[in-house]
């Protein structure tokens, strides 16, 4: 958390730093749109999550967050914008040699190894909201969007919409195949429904790097361990 905070206050120091160091001045956005896409790619990690469910996560876990999001720059200083939107937030960790029962009547949300007996060579855990982005921005080109270099920072909100997990390919403790269904369970009875994430982005041009941290507790008191969703990844924005 100290090093996630850190990063976001030297981006909120270098947004100051530009600031102070431009002149405001007329500029001509008569050709930028205000209302755009934004598309992420993420590889996800739950902070706060015990050894013995990490342990079994893959390194990567990837998912795609997407929204239409309106641009409104600042008549004093069009390099600076707040930008507001919604769209739909994903997140997915894949397991390996482990499962968790969602759909299970369990006070506590079971994780359940699988190492030494069958197991599913895919498996996954997902999540699905509905999220309202705000984003404060700064652009050094506000007239030029595509050769400008960017900074935002913000917050979302979020409302889950679903939960469910996959799991494909059952085989041996020794890798053996012993069947190739899809089985699927889907359940929010130990998910909090809603959620709040810090954000940032830094880039140039339609590309930026971007990062997630959400502040919110991913599942219910007392049902898991305190696991809060960190996402890091890559965004793709005309603003």
């Amino acid at each position: 958390m100290k090093k996630i905070s850190f990063l976001f206050l030297a981006m909120f120091a270098g947004i100051v730093a530009f600031s102070q160091s431009s002149t405001p001045k007329k500029v001509n956005l008569s050709k930028r749109d205000a209302d755009h896409f934004v598309f992420q790619i993420a590889s996800n990690f739950w902070n706060g999550a015990p050894d013995s469910v990490t342990t079994f996560a893959k390194k990567i876990n990837r998912s795609a967050n997407v929204y239409v999001m309106y641009d409104m720059p600042f008549k004093t200083n069009p390099k600076f914008s707040v930008a507001l939107g919604i769209g739909i937030g994903t997140s997915a960790m894949y397991f390996k040699k482990m499962e968790t029962k969602i759909g299970s009547t369990n006070k506590t949300l079971p994780f359940i190894r699988t190492d030494t007996g069958f197991n599913y060579k895919k498996y996954k855990l997902a999540t699905s909201y509905i999220e309202i982005p705000l984003e404060f921005r700064f652009m050094s080109k506000p007239e030029d969007p595509n050769k400008s270099f960017k900074i935002a920072l913000g917050v979302k909100g979020g409302l889950l919409l679903n939960a469910h997990t996959k799991a494909k390919n059952l085989q041996t403790a020794t890798g053996a195949k012993v069947n190739g269904n899809t089985i699927k369970e889907t359940s929010k009875s130990y998910f909090n429904s809603s959620k709040i994430a810090i954000t940032g982005r830094i880039g140039y041009g339609p590309i930026s790097l971007f990062g997630a941290y959400n502040v919110t507790n991913m599942f219910k008191d007392a049902v898991a361990a305190d696991t809060k969703l960190v996402q890091i990844g890559i965004s793709f924005s005309g603003l």
